[in-house]
């Protein structure tokens, strides 16, 4: 239990609720002393405004961003109150300003929360209404809050300047462990693979998500910063991305695999222990992120190692070496990418011990730039958005009639707080069906929860101190489950706003009555909304994800490709190539969960987009395999077979990318598929006749020129049978979904 609750209070979610709660609380308490509490209370507002623009980055994008959404969310506070006096004026500027605050979002993730900051901070500034001088004043008190919030945040950093690159990390590693432990899982025969793989791409979504954020901060800080640490964290945050890619190398056939070892078990078990026990090393690291200081090698992972070597040597010799040798072939090839991943591991280990501390990256700063994706704010940009083809614009315009309509009910029936409502929509209601749906019931659930607890807990306990601890400990775990699970950080927020009510007021049950029907109120019309006005069904945006997934994997193929031919330096048009292709996939997962939570109605193409999302996933993980053989081996020429093939996979691809675009395909580009099965009869003939052919070759370089062509020529028929398949979903998706 203790382990559990240090583990949260070291999270990033408690750490940003913590610099929330004490810029908020501090003002409130140090106000209150002297007499003026709605002066802390305003300056405490403008923190809890703030706080959510505060997003991953470098030292310079946190503080520029942190007082442009001061400004905003002050601004658009002062404009309202300046507006309301003259209802002609007022209610089609406020349908101005709300659809501009929304329409911010084109502009990436810092601008989103902004735009969700300015709309609350719009929200509830109808719940203190001012004129004149008062409006000024009311506005300046939430800047400086702002401005308060910054501050409390740049100590934070100053005190541990890597605390969050060093959590991250130790998350980063604990899911890549849980990545390795799934690829060990499906080495079982019984294994559910379906069900596995599933998994695995979940895991990539988040993967892929804490890796942009580690690539803002580290690479970001790189001109910045000369501090060793930066250069460690990089270090490992390089290795992980590259042990995460040599974990795509176990997705062969694993059906195929286990009925070739069928009658020899132990060596597939054996495979699986080794793996497994790559999944438990950096499990461990994980946990040890913050308190290892020196490398030790317990030869755990060697004694792994050994075991899967005389494993092989035994199979070997059980049925002779010319019967065994594609067998011994094929485990040779898994004992070297185990090795390869052990070697990795090690990396991270000793860069978190004393060794390492001066370790230093090889001048390619400016290389590793190109892997941010680039901050400007072109007009430009918003421009092309405004129109109905675009999902945030049918969103901003969405949202602002919502918030419209739940403005005029609240003043026109008998609701107690208008601002509750608009708060409510602002907070649920997001671009698509299934997540607004789902945040609608958690809201309702954790406000009625919360006001039952907490009408409890008002009903026994009286005392204002008392009462002022618990909104101050409901407030931190409110704003740090926000992430986690909205269901709790709702039931704790409401337990916070009933808490502060019961010290402002008496009569608390009306209070509780209203707050839970204004959260219904505004619930059910963000929920009407994104059903009936121009809804965002992630059926029309699939065959997006589904394009992008597959020229990802198409333009990773080429660089593969041409690296094979060319040789030499890795260049980083390659290493970019291999990020798009894995944040890609990850998109596409994601586009898929959303049309699940979708009605039955809008998943018409639902069956096809999973084997499409599963076959991408495929080809992306025989790319990272034949693309981490060719970076650790000193691989022959590339023949003319190889490119032959290489070209009739590309053309698959770019017909299935020309399927989705409703393009005409000319038939003299498609390629003959008998010719293609004589390209690699072909390819495996001239291999190993000329390896066997080959006296001058030793037995150690015959072997490893084995190995790579068999290797090669694995991942190439595979790559083609799932780039035909791929080429035939789509027809049929497309079938399905005539328009994009």
């Amino acid at each position: 239990m203790f382990d559990h609750v240090l583990k949260f209070t070291n999270s990033t979610s408690f750490i940003n609720a913590l610099k929330v709660t004490i810029a908020s609380v501090v003002p409130v308490l140090l106000f209150h002393f002297l007499g003026h509490f709605e002066i802390g209370f305003t300056i405490a507002l403008g923190a809890f405004f703030t706080y959510p623009s505060d997003i991953p980055s470098t030292l310079s994008h946190k503080i520029k961003g942190l007082i442009v959404a001061s400004f905003i969310v002050s601004g658009v506070n002062l404009l309202v109150n300046f507006a309301y006096p003259y209802p002609f004026v007022f209610y089609p500027f406020l349908g101005f300003l709300l659809f501009l605050c929304s329409m911010i979002s084109v502009y990436g993730q810092r601008a989103t929360l902004v735009s969700f900051s300015a709309l609350i901070s719009i929200s509830l500034s109808f719940g203190h209404l001012h004129k004149g001088w008062e409006a000024l004043e009311y506005s300046g008190y939430i800047f400086a809050g702002g401005i308060l919030y910054l501050i409390v945040s740049l100590v934070f950093h100053f005190i541990q300047p890597y605390k969050y690159v060093e959590l991250q990390i130790a998350e980063g590693i604990k899911l890549t462990a849980k990545y390795l432990k799934l690829r060990g899982d499906l080495w079982s025969p019984e294994a559910n693979r379906k069900a596995i793989i599933e998994k695995q791409l979940n895991l990539q979504v988040e993967l892929n998500l804490i890796h942009e954020d580690l690539r803002k901060v580290l690479i970001g800080n790189q001109n910045s910063s000369i501090n060793s640490q930066n250069r460690k964290m990089l270090l490992v945050f390089i290795t992980l991305v590259e042990i995460q890619e040599l974990a795509l190398y176990t997705s062969f056939d694993h059906s195929k695999i286990n009925e070739k070892f069928d009658k020899h078990p132990d060596v597939l078990r054996t495979y699986q222990n080794v793996a497994y026990k790559l999944a438990s090393t950096l499990k461990k690291l994980s946990k040890n992120v913050h308190s290892i200081s020196v490398y030790v090698d317990k030869n755990d992972l060697k004694n792994e190692l050994d075991a899967l070597e005389f494993a092989i040597f035994d199979y070997e010799k059980s049925l002779g070496k010319e019967k065994a040798s594609e067998g011994v072939l094929m485990l040779t090839n898994m004992l070297k990418y185990a090795k390869n991943q052990v070697s990795k591991i090690k990396i991270i280990q000793r860069a978190f011990s004393l060794a390492m501390q001066s370790y230093k990256l090889k001048d390619k700063d400016k290389e590793l730039e190109k892997f941010l994706t680039p901050q400007y704010y072109p007009l430009n940009t918003l421009i092309e958005n405004l129109s109905f083809s675009s999902s945030i614009f049918r969103h901003s315009l969405r949202l602002t009639i919502t918030i419209l309509i739940g403005f005029i009910l609240g003043i026109f029936l008998p609701f107690q707080n208008v601002y509750w409502i608009l708060l409510t929509i602002v907070v649920i209601m997001r671009p698509g069906y299934g997540l607004t749906k789902e945040r609608s019931y958690n809201r309702i659930f954790g406000t009625v929860l919360g006001g039952l607890i907490a009408f409890g807990i008002v009903s026994v306990i009286q005392n204002h101190v008392a009462l002022s601890i618990f909104s101050i400990i409901c407030m931190l775990l409110g704003i740090s489950f926000t992430q986690i699970n909205y269901k709790i950080s709702a039931t704790f927020v409401t337990m916070y706003v009933v808490f502060i009510y019961g010290i402002l007021v008496t009569d608390i049950v009306e209070v509780i009555q209203f707050r839970i029907l204004d959260s219904l109120a505004g619930a059910i019309l963000a929920f009407f909304a994104n059903q009936f006005l121009w809804p965002a069904w992630e059926f029309i945006n699939t065959p997006i994800h589904i394009e992008n997934a597959i020229r990802a994997n198409r333009n990773y193929l080429k660089e593969i490709a041409d690296f094979y031919n060319k040789k030499g330096e890795v260049p980083t048009s390659y290493r970019l190539a291999r990020k798009h292709a894995f944040v890609e996939i990850g998109n596409l997962m994601t586009s898929f969960q959303r049309m699940m939570q979708e009605p039955k109605s809008k998943q018409k193409t639902l069956p096809l987009v999973n084997k499409l999302v599963v076959l991408n996933h495929s080809v992306l993980s025989a790319l990272a395999s034949l693309s981490t053989y060719i970076q650790s081996h000193k691989t022959t020429s590339a023949s003319e077979s190889f490119n032959y093939i290489i070209k009739t996979i590309l053309l698959n691809l770019d017909h299935s990318i020309a399927t989705l675009k409703n393009q005409t395909i000319l038939t003299d580009t498609f390629f003959d598929k008998e010719d293609l099965t004589l390209q690699f009869e072909e390819m495996k003939r001239k291999s190993f006749t000329r390896l066997a052919s080959d006296d001058e070759l030793d037995k150690e370089t015959r072997q490893a020129k084995m190995q790579e062509a068999q290797m090669v020529i694995e991942q190439l028929i595979w790559m083609s049978n799932l780039s035909e398949k791929i080429l035939k979903i789509t027809q049929d998706f497309k079938a399905i979904h005539p328009d994009n």
